[in-house]
């Protein structure tokens, strides 16, 4: 039997981010801004990357991997949530709810790879210099970042099946400003035990498994760059991975605060998962442009390029 005929819900109403009357236009502002920011710095990071030639090394190919993610994250959910506060329809089809579960965490998924990825290539640049180029070639990287994606779509397709798998025929709201696991699993129709065991066993396992390999990673970076006798060495090692760091924080608080937190508070869950879709995204760019010289020179000088080409 298809999936459309386990359901007769035909479409979910999506209730936004609660205790927010009145404030529609204020949090329409702050996500357009964000998502703007976000689309235009994260572009430009990306055109920086192809266009400078000494940009062209594993670190900056994965940088160029992240940058892509966040110009496709926002896009997800916060689309839809701007139509909400625009006053238009709140209402989202069964396939879009399905569709937005889909990209989520494949997206989701793709971003925890490749953070483990990009902690791995620092490790090999600093702990084993003379092989780095030898260990990190363009097919081993190449290959690295096709895992990433191919790994998170095979993630967000392991959970868009369980969860869409049961029956939707009763209530639908949605009390968030996109659908995800947790309040789309609250509305199902059947027995929802299984489905919450394994998808948060999956989002859990994937989420524990990155960090780990991340921490077994930078434990043996933080040991190497003990051993550098000069300070100046010490201090540019650090200041590589600092950026790396920032970024992983920002995206492993909001996963930890949602999916592994005891209860569920609908404010608290908005609240991190607004982070989580717009503002993060959209301060990667700063984070990595403003603590890597290269990133700037390289950036300052398409810039010019571009000012030039337009005649300004």
């Amino acid at each position: 039997m298809s999936m459309r005929n386990y359901t007769s819900v035909t479409e979910f109403i999506l209730l936004g981010i609660p205790n927010t009357e009145g404030l529609e236009n204020m949090i329409f502002v702050l996500f357009l801004t964000f998502c703007t920011f976000s689309l235009l710095g994260n572009l430009l990071i990306f055109l920086t990357i192809l266009a400078s030639s000494n940009l062209h090394t594993p670190m900056y190919f994965f940088l160029g991997n992240l940058s892509m993610f966040d110009i496709l994250f926002p896009s997800v959910n916060s689309p839809k949530m701007m139509v909400f506060l625009m006053g238009q329809s709140s209402t989202i089809s069964y396939q879009g709810c399905a569709s937005q579960v889909f990209f989520y965490h494949t997206l989701g998924g793709t971003e925890c790879f490749l953070y483990t990825v990009m902690a791995y290539d620092r490790f090999v640049a600093i702990c084993h210099p003379m092989r780095y180029t030898v260990i990190m070639n363009p097919r081993v990287c190449t290959s690295l970042a096709v895992g990433t994606w191919v790994g998170g779509c095979l993630h967000g397709s392991v959970l868009t099946f369980l969860i869409f798998r049961l029956p939707y025929c009763g209530p639908n709201k949605v009390h968030s400003f996109f659908c995800d696991i947790p309040v789309v699993l609250s509305l199902a129709c059947a027995d929802t035990s299984l489905a919450q065991t394994v998808s948060f066993t999956n989002v859990g396992v994937v989420a524990l498994l990155c960090f780990l390999l991340i921490l077994i990673s930078y434990t043996r970076i933080v040991l190497s760059i003990l051993k550098i006798r000069s300070s100046e060495g010490r201090r540019r090692a650090f200041s590589t991975c600092s950026a790396h760091l920032t970024s992983i924080l920002l995206a492993y608080g909001p996963v930890i605060l949602v999916y592994l937190k005891p209860a569920s508070n609908l404010w608290l869950d908005a609240a991190v998962q607004v982070l989580n879709n717009v503002i993060t995204p959209s301060l990667n760019p700063l984070i990595y442009s403003l603590r890597n010289k290269d990133v700037k020179l390289a950036l300052r000088k398409v810039l010019v390029q571009v000012t030039h080409s337009f005649g300004v």
